[in-house]
């Protein structure tokens, strides 16, 4: 008889607590130190171009090196490249402290080149991280790890943009950085409580354009990734309604900062509820079914968002997109990690960081030049109904993503 399962299974591992802790106090100050540069520079600026530049610069180095990121992440020790980029990460936090006890525009610059340099280290650290959790949890622990680790990624998501935000104005800038540069302290720490992992040395090297190129079509030779990975890139890219928020929460349903808040915060605590379901019920036996069950639902959430006057509706429309959204994000991260060998899930995690990227920020840009051509609630609601269009284009397109079953004991692909 095989053991009985429980939630628990993954967090009894003591290496799986202190990756999951590391991810933790990582995503806390990451998420942090967004809301704190942000805010500085338009103190600093009164510009919304500013901001926009903002994310420009963390961003072009961040998808460029990402590729390179990969291979590096399956050639080298992964937890040594971890440990570097968050030691970057800890420096770059202690140096927008030392810049900020300036004050002052003469200073907006310097805070933009440490930005730059943060995105270099993400270019790195994301692939590593992804294929660094392969090696730490168990194979047949991947669902309830998974599980475990994007509730921790979610929470830390919540709790470090809404902390840092009573710290900035008792302490100002300089305390924050100063919180922020702790808890990347801690992600390295825990992050040292897990032994050396280093990564077998190929027999033969191939070329590094070649090397790179082996991940993308590694990716677009197997059906179940390339469609889970462009099901939720054109569903987040048109389906999405969070860059529209405060158009929501000032001149539609009239709710204030306080009301815009909330709304914010339902996405993220209806995908906590799901990724901690999850744990108990991995939805991983028909993971293709389930997964674009939660594109169609994650679509229809949205879709009634969009017509909503009532704040409390909104409320519940937006915790079901959150909720079906992490379904999508368990079995994503799941299949990726069961269907993809350990010398390339460096690479692999690469391809997946620029889809991801591709629709969050692409996804941004759409819905505001979307929404100033024809208006909010239209914008938002063609983007529920191409929502379920792209579900059913590439469920017709993808058919062995359709059916794509695991077998929960295992963890092996059902054919």
């Amino acid at each position: 008889m095989p053991p009985r399962s429980s939630s628990l299974d993954a967090l009894r591992l003591p290496e799986v607590r202190a990756f999951i802790g590391a991810i933790g106090s990582f995503t806390f100050a990451s998420r942090a130190l967004a809301v704190v540069i942000g805010f500085q520079i338009y103190q600093i600026t009164h510009s919304a171009m500013s901001l926009g530049w903002l994310g420009l610069i963390e961003a072009i180095p961040a998808l460029s090196l990402v590729l390179f990121g990969g291979y590096v992440a399956d050639h080298y020790d992964r937890r040594r490249i971890l440990l570097i980029t968050r030691s970057a990460s800890l420096l770059c936090a202690l140096t927008l402290a030392a810049i900020s006890l300036q004050g002052g525009k003469e200073s907006l610059w310097s805070l933009y080149a440490v930005i730059f340099l943060a995105g270099i280290a993400r270019g790195f650290a994301d692939p590593a991280n992804a294929a660094f959790e392969s090696q730490v949890v168990p194979r047949h622990l991947t669902i309830n790890g998974a599980s475990w680790i994007s509730s921790m990624w979610i929470s830390a998501s919540i709790m470090g943009p809404g902390v840092i935000g009573f710290i900035f104005e008792a302490r100002g800038a300089v305390g924050a950085y100063i919180t922020i540069a702790v808890f990347f302290m801690l992600s390295i720490l825990t992050t040292l409580m897990i032994a050396p992992k280093p990564v077998p040395v190929p027999e033969k090297k191939e070329p590094l354009l070649k090397s790179i190129a082996l991940g993308w079509h590694f990716v677009f030779s197997r059906q179940p990734l390339w469609g889970a990975m462009a099901l939720d890139l054109f569903a987040v890219l048109f389906g999405g309604a969070i860059a529209l928020l405060p158009i929501y929460a000032s001149d539609i349903l009239h709710v204030g900062a306080g009301g815009f808040g909330l709304l914010n915060a339902a996405t993220s605590v209806g995908a906590l509820v799901t990724t901690l379901a999850a744990t108990r019920h991995p939805p991983i036996a028909r993971a293709g079914r389930n997964l674009f069950i939660a594109v169609i639902g994650f679509g229809a959430s949205i879709l009634v968002f969009a017509f909503s006057r009532n704040f409390w509706l909104s409320i519940v429309a937006l915790f079901f997109s959150g909720a079906f959204d992490g379904i999508s994000m368990v079995i994503r991260r799941s299949m990726t990690r069961l269907l993809t060998p350990n010398e390339l899930r460096g690479r692999v995690s690469s391809v997946g960081f620029i889809f991801i990227c591709a629709s969050n920020e692409l996804g941004a840009f759409e819905s505001g030049m979307i929404a100033a051509w024809i208006g909010t609630v239209p914008c938002v609601a063609a983007g529920g109904v191409i929502t379920f269009l792209v579900a059913g284009i590439t469920a017709l397109a993808a058919p062995e993503l359709r059916r794509l079953r695991f077998d929960r004991t295992t963890m092996e692909q059902k054919l």
